[in-house]
């Protein structure tokens, strides 16, 4: 039994030097978070091998008593220390994180009293430690640190997403059963350090998952940020550059490709009259009624100019016209009591040796147009907006 505990305690020194290795070699870790991992394996496996020691020693009559004690005494300050630093980086209430200071430096404080007095330990007449009279305070704060330690791995999984909280929770259990199996069977089996060992390893992969998992929301969220314009939540100028791109070559389009230019009439004068906060919800409700009436994709590409290009035929692109007009014709805020927008389309079946920058183009001509009549019934400078 006793060369099965040594090669198990060999293996997870082991281990805690390999996990130590991937951590170093890990750069999404921050430098802070990997002074916390190398804490908390350095701490395991010192704790391991102050068990080991009195394991070895026990009984051994060659060996002084007081050798014994200070071994058990380093046993039982480093193992809760362990457990504490499993938990040190992860993101909880500092309270919590007093709490759990203030415990462990309470049990250091008694562990170093009960070495002079055998509060703790005691060695017997045959050289073998026996629990003192105090042992239970000993279980009593090692328990509170364990509750703590739950404590911050419950919180710690909130940060995870619903599906991500079951592996976490799983790892913590491992480690509690390994901890727990060894005190209730005492010297017979010794599954404490290894379990933690384990713990190690496991919270190390579940960390690196859950790392990656965050890189790509973190880029999928700045994706979604480049491609959306801020103030109207259409699509930006940037996801329109890339549009075109992707509709270079007129091979690549769809063949009923419509595109729309759509420029908002008298913007400049709502701002120089009303400011820029009325100019803002000018733009926006402008935006608003173009995703409800043509059915496509929208994109700001200018302070007032939208595009929209949507796979439809001619009569579509003439209904979504009708009703884009509907719309900004029935529209009023406390503000500004009218908006009107100009509009023209361009289809690639009357174009198809267009790309679609090409195509935008000549939906240009349609909405100059359309916006010359708007102003010329108006009877303003088009160039006042």
């Amino acid at each position: 039994m006793s060369e099965y505990y040594n090669v198990m305690t060999v293996l997870s020194w082991m281990t805690l030097l390999v996990l130590c290795i991937l951590i170093a070699e890990n750069d999404r870790i921050p430098e802070k978070g990997k002074n916390s991992c190398y804490i908390a394996c350095g701490l395991i496996g010192v704790s391991a091998l102050a068990e080991w020691l009195g394991v070895y020693f026990d009984g051994n009559m060659a060996f002084p008593a007081w050798g014994l004690m200070l071994i058990k005494c380093a046993d039982y300050i480093l193992t809760p220390l362990a457990g504490g630093a499993l938990v040190r980086h992860m993101n909880v209430d500092r309270r919590k994180h007093t709490l759990m200071h203030s415990v462990l430096c309470a049990n250091i404080v008694f562990q170093i009293i009960s070495f002079f007095t055998g509060w703790m330990v005691r060695v017997d007449e045959f050289h073998h430690y026996v629990h003192g009279p105090l042992y239970f305070v000993y279980m009593l704060l090692y328990l509170i640190v364990i509750g703590l330690v739950i404590y911050d791995f419950v919180r710690y999984g909130r940060t995870f997403r619903k599906q991500n909280r079951a592996s976490l929770y799983s790892i913590m259990v491992l480690m509690f059963f390994g901890i727990i199996l060894q005190e209730v069977t005492g010297s017979l089996i010794r599954t404490a350090y290894f379990s933690m060992t384990l713990g190690a390893c496991l919270l190390f992969i579940h960390y690196t998952e859950f790392s990656l998992l965050k890189a790509e929301e973190d880029l999928l969220r700045q994706r979604r940020q480049i491609n959306t314009d801020a103030l109207t939540g259409v699509k930006s100028r940037f996801a329109y550059s890339e549009r075109l791109k992707q509709y270079s070559d007129p091979e690549s389009m769809p063949a009923n490709l419509a595109a729309f230019t759509i420029d908002i009439n008298g913007l400049k004068a709502v701002n120089d009259t009303l400011g820029h906060e009325a100019g803002d919800e000018f733009i926006c409700s402008a935006a608003k009624c173009i995703e409800n009436s043509v059915n496509g994709e929208c994109f700001r590409t200018g302070g007032d100019e939208f595009v929209v290009l949507a796979e439809m035929e001619k009569p579509q692109a003439e209904e979504a016209l009708r009703n884009l007009m509907e719309n900004t014709g029935s529209w009023s805020s406390e503000k500004v009591k009218e908006l009107s927008l100009s509009a023209g389309y361009a289809l690639t079946s009357d174009y198809p040796h267009l790309s679609a920058e090409g195509l935008v183009r000549e939906s240009d001509h349609s909405m100059y147009a359309a916006k010359a009549d708007y102003y010329q019934k108006k009877g303003r400078d088009r160039r006042r907006r």
